[in-house]
Protein backbone atom coordinates (compact mmCIF):
# COMPACT_ATOMS: atom_id res chain seq x y z
CA UNK A 1 0.00 0.00 0.00
CA UNK A 2 1.06 3.39 -0.47
CA UNK A 3 1.09 6.47 1.03
CA UNK A 4 -1.60 8.60 -0.46
CA UNK A 5 -3.80 5.06 -0.44
CA UNK A 6 -3.16 5.19 3.59
CA UNK A 7 -3.94 8.66 3.78
CA UNK A 8 -7.18 8.28 2.17
CA UNK A 9 -8.62 5.24 4.18
CA UNK A 10 -7.56 7.30 7.11
CA UNK A 11 -9.26 10.57 5.85
CA UNK A 12 -12.59 8.50 5.03
CA UNK A 13 -12.62 6.52 8.07
CA UNK A 14 -11.95 9.74 10.16
CA UNK A 15 -15.14 11.39 7.85
CA UNK A 16 -17.34 8.06 8.47
CA UNK A 17 -16.40 8.66 12.39
CA UNK A 18 -17.26 12.12 12.21
CA UNK A 19 -21.03 11.64 10.96
CA UNK A 20 -21.31 8.65 12.79
CA UNK A 21 -21.35 9.97 16.12
CA UNK A 22 -22.60 13.18 14.92
CA UNK A 23 -25.80 10.91 14.06
CA UNK A 24 -25.73 9.45 17.51
CA UNK A 25 -25.15 6.31 16.35
CA UNK A 26 -22.63 3.47 17.87
CA UNK A 27 -20.62 1.34 15.48
CA UNK A 28 -22.83 -1.73 16.02
CA UNK A 29 -25.97 0.22 15.39
CA UNK A 30 -24.59 1.14 12.09
CA UNK A 31 -23.76 -2.06 11.46
CA UNK A 32 -26.94 -3.14 11.75
CA UNK A 33 -28.34 -0.41 9.88
CA UNK A 34 -26.33 -1.06 6.97
CA UNK A 35 -26.40 -4.81 6.97
CA UNK A 36 -22.41 -5.24 7.74
CA UNK A 37 -20.68 -6.35 10.87
CA UNK A 38 -19.26 -4.37 13.41
CA UNK A 39 -15.91 -4.99 13.24
CA UNK A 40 -15.77 -3.96 9.44
CA UNK A 41 -17.23 -0.40 10.58
CA UNK A 42 -14.40 -0.27 13.18
CA UNK A 43 -11.43 -1.36 10.48
CA UNK A 44 -12.41 1.55 7.85
CA UNK A 45 -12.88 3.99 10.52
CA UNK A 46 -9.40 3.53 11.59
CA UNK A 47 -8.57 3.59 8.30
CA UNK A 48 -7.77 -0.33 7.91
CA UNK A 49 -10.18 -0.85 4.87
CA UNK A 50 -10.49 -0.37 1.30
CA UNK A 51 -14.22 0.28 1.38
CA UNK A 52 -15.97 -1.30 -1.78
CA UNK A 53 -18.54 1.33 -3.22
CA UNK A 54 -21.36 -0.62 -3.00
CA UNK A 55 -20.55 -0.47 0.77
CA UNK A 56 -20.15 3.04 0.78
CA UNK A 57 -23.62 3.65 -0.63
CA UNK A 58 -25.10 1.13 2.43
CA UNK A 59 -22.84 2.98 4.85
CA UNK A 60 -24.54 6.47 3.39
CA UNK A 61 -28.38 5.03 3.68
CA UNK A 62 -27.59 4.05 6.76
CA UNK A 63 -26.44 7.59 7.91
CA UNK A 64 -29.26 8.90 5.96
CA UNK A 65 -26.48 11.27 3.77
CA UNK A 66 -25.66 11.02 0.25
CA UNK A 67 -22.33 9.23 -0.50
CA UNK A 68 -20.96 12.87 -1.91
CA UNK A 69 -20.27 13.38 1.76
CA UNK A 70 -17.52 11.03 2.78
CA UNK A 71 -15.81 13.00 -0.16
CA UNK A 72 -16.27 16.73 0.25
CA UNK A 73 -14.55 16.88 3.36
CA UNK A 74 -11.72 15.02 1.78
CA UNK A 75 -11.73 17.41 -0.68
CA UNK A 76 -11.21 20.37 1.28
CA UNK A 77 -8.05 19.07 3.07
Amino acid sequence: MDADEAVIKKRFGERLRALRTAAGVSQEGLALICGLDRTYIGGIERGERNVALVNIVRIARGLEVSPQVFFAEADAK
